[in-house]
């Protein structure tokens, strides 16, 4: 193995103070950090925040320090249709809520993999990785769905955030420390011959013990509740003693089995046309499993916009940490311009990035709105984020056309603005990905 040696630093040394837009480009980035430093303002001017097709939403919502993307992108799309249908000016459905079954439900879903993988060695890829993070905060479409149907939404308003769910990082970190320690013992009760009813006897334990912490990490959520909505033109709608799942059913009104996850696998591993899964990817043990349609961008594409034409907004799920410019709200590459402020450009197609692990979805948001120009093509979209209204445009971005092509993975619509042959792949056998697979990175 060579090292650097001080003769190599030295050449490196003059060559870069030998270039005057390296010592420009240095005294702005070091001042103003990578990314504001990048900011392109004639690329930024060519994404204007208007729209040919434009839903409009109530007040931008907050995610604040937690991973929680995910359920405030779905519960975004869910409340769309009440503001729509009641003439609200906003509302807000509990993110709270749903984040105490999911960490609930993880909780569960973990423990069950425990017991399918006893003979698994505690150093061996799978266990390791199944241990890594049991109760990531972030998730899939299909678990969210999982959640809805069982559990149903409430306002916010009848189960507000706690604090532990807007900065969740030590909730997170002591929740899996016990549930680590619940997983060793039960990997130490079966590998001492215990029966398989007894584990489960035990795990029932636990996970009682699991939903303590949780109520009083978040507060036990209403199994039950009143609520009154008031229009701006003073009309209101009033209940008493509504359970979630007959909010949900009344008031958003979405069959949520009839939506899809189309993802954009460029790779070779993953033909298009195909349908996927991930193995030990869930949250609701008794769930459907996460099924994605892997299809070329263009019809991807075609059906978001048809949804939206449609008036109703699309999840998303994103590498939002590419060419995004947060003060601007702006995903572009031309507009965050850091190759030319590095002086070089990166090569990597969507499908090398996935493979090498460069790139992957990290991040949920919703799709509001897009530019069609006049041939009817687009060329820009209308994002609505979760990070509060002082992060981009009051809260919302505009994505280029091109940025979209690259960095967007995933888009869930109602299957009826497919086509019928794209339709009939659904019905195909799921092909099992890895854990590790980079679709199995949650939003």
């Amino acid at each position: 193995m060579k090292g650097i040696s001080a003769k190599h630093l030295n050449e490196m040394s003059k060559e870069f103070n030998s270039e005057r837009a390296n010592l420009i480009a240095a005294s702005a980035a070091v001042k103003s950090g990578i990314m504001d430093a990048s900011a392109d303002y004639r690329a930024v001017g060519r994404l204007p925040f208007t729209f040919s097709v434009d839903l409009k939403q109530g007040k931008i919502t907050d995610q604040k320090i937690s991973g929680r993307c995910w359920i405030f992108s779905a519960l975004n799309t869910f409340r769309y249709e009440i503001i729509k249908k009641y003439k609200l000016d906003t509302f807000e459905l509990s993110q709270n809520y749903l984040f105490f079954y999911d960490k609930l439900e993880k909780a569960n879903y973990f423990l069950e993999n425990v017991l399918k993988t006893t003979d698994e060695p505690i150093n061996g890829r799978l266990y390791q990785f199944l241990n890594q993070d049991p109760l990531a905060d972030g998730g899939q479409w299909d678990m969210l769905a999982n959640l809805v149907e069982k559990y149903g939404v409430v306002p916010k308003e009848a189960y507000g955030d706690a604090a532990g769910a807007k900065a969740s990082r030590w909730f997170d970190q002591y929740l899996s420390t016990r549930l680590r320690e619940d997983a060793m013992i039960l990997r130490e009760l079966s590998q001492k011959g215990e029966k398989p009813a007894a584990l489960q006897k035990r795990k029932e334990e636990m996970i009682t013990e699991f939903y303590r912490m949780l109520c009083i990490s978040l507060g036990e959520p209403p199994k039950k509740f009143d609520f009154t909505l008031r229009n701006k033109e003073d009309q209101v709608w009033q209940e008493s003693g509504i359970t979630p799942q007959e909010f949900f059913k009344k008031y958003v009104g979405l069959k949520l089995s009839d939506y899809v996850s189309l993802i954009h696998a460029p790779t070779k591993d993953k033909p298009f046309n195909k349908m996927y899964t991930v193995k030990f990817l869930g949250n609701v043990a008794e769930g459907q499993p996460v099924r994605y349609l892997n299809l070329p961008m263009d019809k991807i594409k075609k059906a978001a916009i048809k949804q939206l034409k449609d008036g109703h907004p699309v999840w998303f799920g994103s590498d939002c940490t590419k060419f995004g410019l947060r003060k601007e709200g702006v995903f572009d590459r031309d507009a965050a311009a850091v190759e030319r402020l590095f002086g070089l450009e990166f090569g990597f197609t969507k499908a090398q990035a996935l493979d090498y692990g460069d790139s992957a979805m990290n991040h949920a948001m919703v799709i509001l709105g897009v530019n069609l120009n006049e041939k009817g093509v687009s060329d820009r979209w209308r994002i609505e984020n979760s990070w509060g209204k002082d992060s981009g445009n009051d809260g919302y971005y505009v994505a280029s056309d091109a940025w979209f092509d690259e960095y967007v993975y995933q888009v869930v619509v109602n299957k009826k603005y497919l086509d019928a042959a794209t339709r009939k792949l659904l019905d195909q056998k799921l092909i099992e990905l890895e854990p590790w697979d980079p679709f199995g990175t949650l939003a």
